[in-house]
């Protein structure tokens, strides 16, 4: 899919939006297109599997049987339907093992959740082997019209689907932590920001707020003329520096608060407080929340697991909310959060 190509899809979108404007906006999902207003209750940043195909190749017993992991993955997934969450954003993309037909077989047996599925790259550095040179440079010297492949691969993803599966992502997924700007990581925030103005997918980025990668986020965002209210700054909660996440809502970015359970490095008092002050001052409608949590995760030693017994799909509903409560978060803030913000975010509002 070449830069023509890409302009051409992105003027089909708008000519299909001007059209359909009195129609009712959607987002795709596994099982298709849902109407935003039906979206419900959403975690905007879940996995269901995180994986290293590499190494699950090659050493299949780490992996198991895999009915017993999609059986698992159904009862966890099936739980948290229960516990009134309709939908949840997964957003694993190249570098995280995404392999649709496995999430397709899964969301089959979890009718009631929506599972909004991405496009993009995860990395922290360099980009991986494969587009080392499928670059810019090369495919200039070899005189294609499309410098930057990822753009043409994730717009297909956006517009055509993945892998032949026909289910579309409906939303684009890049990374940035404490190595910070790298090249690399560069390459594919600007390649998710083409995509994106191409198609109007929204965004979400992995970030490191501790050392202020929001800040060379909104730095490239600008550059490539992204609207910040079409962008999550994921992890936005692994910080307490209140002022620093209170600048970036300011100027028109959403919070992902969207690791509770993973508390390691902080505690969960802390991530809840962070989300009660900036309710208090008034950036309830700039956050959304999440656990960053999965089925199944091959990074982690299994061992290690029991040391983050509150990293579940349960703990928003069971133990954050309740502390909100008790802290002077109001019904109306977590129905913004949790119900109004997805919405108003899919809508691009």
């Amino acid at each position: 899919m070449g830069a023509d190509t890409i302009r051409r899809v992105a003027d089909d979108l708008a000519v299909r939006a001007s059209t359909e404007e009195a129609a009712m906006p959607t987002v795709e999902t596994v099982r298709g297109p849902v109407d935003t207003a039906d979206l419900g209750r959403t975690y905007m940043h879940e996995h269901i599997f995180v994986l290293t195909p590499d190494v699950q190749q090659n050493y299949p017993d780490e992996w198991g049987d895999e009915a017993e992991r999609q059986a698992d993955a159904v009862a966890k997934l099936s739980a948290l339907a229960a516990s009134g969450v309709r939908t949840i954003v997964d957003p694993t993309v190249i570098g995280l093992g995404r392999y649709i037909p496995r999430i397709q077989q899964v969301a089959e047996r979890v009718p009631d959740l929506n599972i909004v599925v991405a496009t993009g790259c995860y990395t922290y550095q360099d980009v991986p082997f494969f587009f080392h040179h499928r670059s810019a440079a090369v495919r200039t010297l070899l005189g294609m019209a499309e410098p930057e492949p990822m753009v043409s691969m994730f717009v297909g993803d956006i517009t055509e689907g993945i892998a032949g599966t026909g289910v579309r992502a409906g939303m684009l997924k890049c990374a940035i932590d404490e190595p910070g700007m790298t090249p690399g990581v560069e390459r594919v925030m600007r390649a998710v920001a083409k995509a994106h103005l191409a198609t109007g997918c929204p965004i979400t980025i992995h970030t490191h707020p501790g050392t202020h990668q929001g800040l060379e986020v909104q730095r490239v965002m600008r550059e490539e003329g992204v609207d910040p209210g079409r962008v999550v700054l994921g992890h936005s909660g692994d910080s307490t520096d209140v002022d620093h996440l209170s600048r970036l809502a300011a100027d028109g970015f959403w919070l992902g608060m969207d690791r509770f359970g993973i508390n390691l490095d902080t505690t969960f008092e802390a991530r809840a407080d962070t989300v009660v002050e900036l309710c208090r001052r008034g950036f309830a409608d700039r956050m959304v929340l999440a656990h960053d949590a999965a089925c199944y995760i091959d990074w982690i030693e299994p061992e290690a697991l029991p040391f983050l017994p509150q990293w579940n799909y349960l703990h928003i509903e069971q133990e954050v909310l309740p502390y909100l409560r008790d802290h002077g978060v109001t019904e109306q803030q977590i129905t913004t959060m949790l119900v109004a913000n997805p919405r108003r975010f899919f809508e691009g509002g």
